[in-house]
């Protein structure tokens, strides 16, 4: 990864990085097994289903000693009421964990993914979730007190970076396409939306394109980022079943489209204020 720390400061911003990634990785990690690599998942076989689940903000973190997330809640309610067995296997690339699910290591893929037309041709969606939108996360400037972006149109010839294996690279060079300018596009395979938009608060990389209620949950903790502009329309997110699996995917387009007739998930939209 070529990351540019400022001149006669790169051991500071070295150490800083380790320290603030180490960080995230103990305190927001979504710690439900020993949270293996992606390599080192395993099906388990009977009747339970393996599922990997990102862990950002939304999805899946850790709260002091209580793990939580929407989609994290929600699967968990839905398994609860129809006695399914769970077993959540935490990754942190979305890139490296595509291979389990085409290879039906795991039986579902849970992860703040936008559904767009291009994926549905490669995977097998589920029943949305949610809704959200695609925003840039970006610096304020300390003078203007916003970025330097307020428009997408404006994004030609920047830099942008995002999640190795995101469905929004497409958004984004189709995004080029309209305005007549390329828009360079980095990817990054070892570190999430998450770690991305702390990059971003640190100055090591320009800018990244997150979900925008990730975007929201970071800019909690970083004030100096901004995060209102949106690089995309309304964009429905859902899990992600193997192939082989069609008699659960059925049952569970079902349940999801069930549950969100239900108190309890107008209560988990709540929580998460994710409207």
């Amino acid at each position: 990864m070529e990351l540019m720390p400022k001149k006669g400061n790169g051991i500071l911003y070295a150490t800083l990085m380790l320290f603030v990634l180490l960080g995230m990785y103990g305190l927001r990690r979504c710690a439900v097994d020993n949270n293996h690599s992606s390599a080192e998942i395993r099906p388990s076989g009977a009747d339970t289903i393996d599922v990997a689940i990102e862990y950002t903000p939304l999805v899946c973190y850790t709260y002091g000693d209580t793990l939580g997330g929407l989609h994290y809640d929600m699967l968990r309610d839905i398994a609860s009421r129809h006695g399914l067995v769970v077993k959540f296997h935490p990754v942190t690339s979305f890139e490296k964990s595509l291979p389990l699910i085409h290879d039906s290591i795991v039986d579902l893929l849970v992860a703040d993914l936008p559904m767009t037309a291009e994926f549905r041709q490669r995977y097998r969606f589920l029943e949305p979730v949610v809704v959200d939108r695609q925003v840039l996360v970006q610096l304020r400037d300390s003078v203007k007190g916003h970025g330097a972006v307020r428009n997408p149109l404006d994004l030609g010839g920047d830099t942008i970076w995002i999640a190795a294996g995101s469905s929004v690279e497409s958004r984004i060079k189709s995004l080029g396409r309209e305005i007549g300018d390329t828009i360079y596009v980095k990817s990054e395979s070892d570190y999430g939306p998450e770690q991305l938009a702390i990059m971003t608060a640190l100055g090591e990389i320009q800018g990244a394109v997150i979900s925008r209620r990730v975007a929201q949950e970071i800019a909690g903790d970083y004030p100096q980022l901004d995060v209102v502009t949106e690089v995309s329309f309304n964009q429905f997110q859902s899990w992600i079943s193997a192939h082989r699996y069609s008699a659960l995917a059925d049952s569970l387009d079902s349940w999801i489209k069930s549950y969100k007739g239900t108190p309890d998930y107008d209560n988990l939209l709540k929580r998460y204020g994710a409207f």
